[in-house]
C-alpha cells in the first residue's frame, strides 16, 4: 500500500470512528484508551489517535485525552513484579472510566496488542489480574448498560499483531497486509465509507427487528460437533448495528460489526457445542475445544490446547459458566470471507455465529436497564465478571427458531440467512 493511499485511508478510518462509531456530539469529552485487560491505547496507534482527536474537536468535542498503554511494561510486570502483587490495580483508572461513562461523554478503545504477549507467563496470575481489573471496573461496566454515553472499539495494526496474523509474509509486508485487511473489512476501501456504514447499519437493524418480532422461545444450533438448544427469555430483543444513548443519538460500539445478538436465558441451555475458531485469552490460545451445557450451566469442557485456561475462566465466578450472549453472523460476512484469523475477538466474532460465557446485555431485555439485579436474574439475565465470546459458526451450521407452540422455523441454513427482510 502506497504511503499516500495509507494516510488517506487512515483519515477515512478516523472519520468513520468519529462520525459513525462514537458519533461525537458538541460539548462532549472524549477519552481514547484501550479495552478490557489492557491499560491504554498502544503507543504505535498515535497517528490514529491524533487524527481522531482533530476530527473530534472539529465535531464539537470540548476535551480529548489519551491514555497510553505500553505492553512491554505489562510484560515486565508479569516477569519481575512480586508474585503476591497481582491484586493491585490503580483505582484512579477505574474512576476515570466511571467518570466518562456516568458523565455522558465519549470513549474510544483502540486495540492492537500482541496476542502472544503473556505466552509462557503464570496463568494463575494473569487470571487474578484480569479479575482484579474486572471487579474495579464493574461500576462503569454496569452503568454503561444503561446507555448513558457513546463508545466504540476499533483497532490499529501493530507489528507484533501483524506478525501473528501473517507469519508467512516477510516482516516488512506484515503490517501493510494487516492494514489492507482492516480497511477492507471495515469498509474503509469504499469511496464513501460513512455512507456505506450507514447503509450497513440500517440493514443490520432490520434483521434484528425481524428476529425480535419472531419472539422465539429458543434456538437450536446444529452442525459438526454441535447440537445445542439455547433458551430465550420473554421480552428478549435482538440488537445489531447501532444503539442509542440516553440522550437519543446513535453510535456503533464495534467497528467492524456484522452480528445481531440477544441474551439467552441463563437457566436454559442444553447440549454441546464445538468451537470453530481458536480463542485467544491472556496470551494463551485455546484451540480445538468443546463445551457441554445442562440446565444453562457448563458441565464439561474439553480442549486440545490450554484446557486449563478455559476451566479457570469459567470458574471466575458463579455465573461465568452460564451464557450471556447468542449472536448470529452469516458465513458470507467480510471477516469470514477474508479467511483470516485475527486473534482478537473484535474481528473474529464477526466472522461467525458465536456465543459468550458470562455477563449479558441488559438492553437486550425489555425493561432490563431499569430492573433490579434480582429481577433481571429472575427474568433470565446473567451478571458476571467476564464476558467471553467464542465462535461456533461455519458454512455447515443450521439454526432453527423454536416458537411458543413448539414448531420450528429455519433461521440459518449452511451458515446463511434463511429468511428475507
Amino acid at each position: 500500500m502506497m504511503k499516500d493511499t495509507f494516510l488517506a485511508n487512515l483519515e477515512k478510518y478516523a472519520e468513520v470512528l468519529v462520525r459513525v462509531g462514537m458519533n461525537i456530539q458538541p460539548g462532549q469529552r472524549l477519552l481514547i484508551t484501550s479495552a478490557g485487560y489492557y491499560d491504554g491505547a498502544p503507543l504505535e496507534s498515535a497517528p490514529l489517535a491524533r487524527l481522531v482527536a482533530r476530527k473530534a474537536y472539529q465535531a464539537g468535542a470540548v476535551f480529548v485525552d489519551v491514555e497510553w498503554g505500553d505492553e512491554t511494561a505489562m510484560l515486565i510486570r508479569h516477569k519481575y513484579a512480586p508474585r503476591d502483587s497481582f491484586d493491585v490495580y490503580p483505582e484512579w483508572k477505574s474512576q476515570a472510566l466511571l467518570d466518562i461513562t456516568s458523565g455522558g461523554d465519549a470513549l474510544l478503545a483502540i486495540m492492537g496488542q500482541n496476542p502472544d504477549l503473556l505466552a509462557g507467563q503464570d496463568q494463575d496470575l494473569i487470571a487474578l489480574e484480569q479479575k482484579t481489573i474486572a471487579v474495579l471496573n464493574k461500576p462503569a461496566r454496569s452503568h454503561r448498560q444503561k446507555h448513558p454515553h457513546n463508545w466504540c472499539i476499533a483497532t490499529y495494526a501493530t507489528p507484533n499483531w501483524a506478525a501473528k496474523v501473517f507469519p508467512h509474509l516477510p516482516q516488512d509486508e506484515q503490517v501493510p497486509a494487516l492494514w489492507e485487511a482492516i480497511f477492507k473489512t471495515c469498509r474503509i476501501d469504499l469511496p464513501d465509507s460513512v455512507a456505506a456504514w450507514q447503509a450497513h447499519i440500517r440493514e443490520t437493524k432490520q434483521r434484528g427487528d425481524a428476529m425480535t418480532a419472531k419472539a422465539y422461545r429458543s434456538l437450536h444450533f446444529n452442525g459438526p460437533g454441535t447440537d445445542l438448544k439455547i433458551g430465550l427469555p420473554e421480552g428478549h430483543i435482538w440488537m445489531g448495528g447501532s444503539a442509542d444513548t440516553e440522550a437519543g443519538f446513535p453510535y456503533v460500539a464495534n467497528i467492524p460489526t456484522e452480528e445481531i445478538f440477544t441474551l439467552p436465558h441463563r437457566m436454559v441451555a442444553d447440549g454441546h457445542v464445538t468451537a470453530t475458531k481458536p480463542l485467544s485469552r491472556g496470551g494463551a490460545l485455546i484451540d480445538d475445544f468443546s463445551v457441554s451445557f445442562e440446565g444453562g450451566k457448563v458441565v464439561k469442557v474439553q480442549a486440545k490446547h490450554n484446557e486449563g485456561v478455559l476451566t479457570k475462566m469459567i470458574a471466575a465466578d458463579e455465573s461465568a459458566g452460564r451464557l450471556g450472549e447468542v449472536a448470529l453472523v452469516p458465513h458470507s460476512s467480510p471477516i469470514s470471507q477474508s479467511g483470516l484469523l485475527f486473534y482478537t475477538t473484535l474481528f473474529d466474532e464477526n466472522a461467525s455465529c458465536h456465543i459468550a460465557l458470562g455477563s449479558s446485555y441488559r438492553e437486550c431485555l425489555a425493561g432490563g436497564a431499569a430492573m433490579s439485579d434480582e429481577a433481571y436474574q429472575a427474568a433470565g439475565g446473567n451478571d458476571s465478571l467476564i464476558h467471553t465470546d467464542f465462535m461456533i459458526g461455519s458454512d455447515s451450521l443450521d439454526v432453527d427458531g423454536i416458537k411458543a407452540d413448539g414448531s420450528l422455523e429455519p433461521v440459518m441454513r449452511a451458515g446463511e440467512w434463511a429468511f428475507d427482510v
